[in-house]
C-alpha cells in the first residue's frame, strides 16, 4: 500500500461518523508521527554523534504513542458507553479517562523536546524535518491538554491538571526552540 492510499484511509477511518477514534487516538498518533519524523531527521545527520542514540530515543516514543493512542480510544469508549447510561460511575470513568490524554501529553512533550535538540544538531535539511517534528508533537501535547481539562472539569484541584498544562508548555517551548534553531540554520544558507 502506498503512502497516498495509507494516509486517505486514515483520513477517512477519522473523519467518520464514528465517535472512535477522537481526537485524544488523533493527538497520540500526530505525536508518534512526529517522533517518527525526528527519527528520520537522526537517521539522517551523519555528522551529529548522538544521533543513533536520538534515534532510538525517537523511535521508542513514537511505539509508546502508539500504544497510548490505543489505550485512548479505548478509554474513550468505556466513558461514552458510562455517559450513555448516565451510569453513577462516569465521574470515575472520566477521571480515568484522563490519565492516557496525560500521558500522551508527556509523551509529545518528550517528542518535542528531542525534535527541538535534533533541530539543534542535526545536519542540513534534516533541520527542517525535525523543527517540523517538534511543532506536531506540540499541536499533540496542546491537544491533550484540552481532553485532560475536559475529562477533569469536575476536579478543577487535580494535579492532573496542571502536570498537563506544564507539558503543553514544555512542548511549545521546544516547537519555538527548534523554530529558532532551523531559522537559524536557513539564514546561514547561501542566496541562490
Amino acid at each position: 500500500m502506498n503512502a497516498q492510499t495509507l494516509a486517505r484511509e486514515l483520513a477517512e477511518k477519522i473523519s467518520s461518523e464514528e465517535a472512535v477514534p477522537g481526537s485524544g487516538w488523533v493527538a497520540g498518533v500526530s505525536a508518534a508521527l512526529a517522533a517518527a519524523l525526528g527519527a528520520k531527521s537522526a537517521a539522517r545527520s551523519e555528522g551529529w554523534s548522538e544521533a543513533e542514540g536520538a534515534r532510538a530515543q525517537a523511535l521508542d516514543l513514537r511505539d509508546r504513542l502508539l500504544a497510548l493512542a490505543q489505550q485512548d480510544a479505548l478509554a474513550y469508549e468505556r466513558a461514552l458507553t458510562s455517559l450513555e447510561r448516565r451510569d453513577s460511575g462516569l465521574a470515575r470513568a472520566l477521571a480515568r479517562a484522563a490519565e492516557v490524554p496525560l500521558s500522551i501529553g508527556e509523551a509529545a512533550t518528550d517528542a518535542a523536546m528531542l525534535a527541538a535538540e535534533a533541530a539543534e544538531r542535526a545536519d542540513g535539511s534534516a533541520r527542517a524535518d525535525a523543527a517540523a517534528a517538534a511543532c506536531l508533537a506540540a499541536g499533540a501535547a496542546q491537544a491533550a491538554s484540552r481532553l485532560v481539562e475536559i475529562n477533569l472539569a469536575t476536579l478543577p484541584e487535580d494535579d492532573r491538571l496542571s502536570r498537563a498544562r506544564l507539558a503543553a508548555d514544555a512542548a511549545s517551548d521546544a516547537a519555538q526552540r527548534a523554530l529558532a534553531a532551523d531559522g537559524r540554520e536557513q539564514a546561514a544558507l547561501p542566496e541562490l
